[in-house]
């Protein structure tokens, strides 16, 4: 078990919450865009924004 204070699970749980919105705005973008190349960016930072997601939960202490 993580020796996590109160203080770093709530700046966890901050930062689990940006990662989201951003991983959930750039793949709303990446369908909605016409540009395939804009598109395909979009999709790689979705991707990018899960992976932080996954391991940030992962040090929270959740398995990703």
């Amino acid at each position: 078990m993580n020796n996590l204070t109160a203080k770093d699970v709530e700046v966890l749980t901050h930062l689990l919450t940006g990662e989201e919105m951003a991983c959930k705005k750039a793949k709303i973008y990446s369908n909605t865009l016409m540009d395939a190349a804009l598109a395909g960016e979009m999709a790689n930072i979705s991707k990018a924004h899960a992976e932080r997601f996954a391991a940030l939960y992962t040090i929270l202490g959740g398995k990703a």
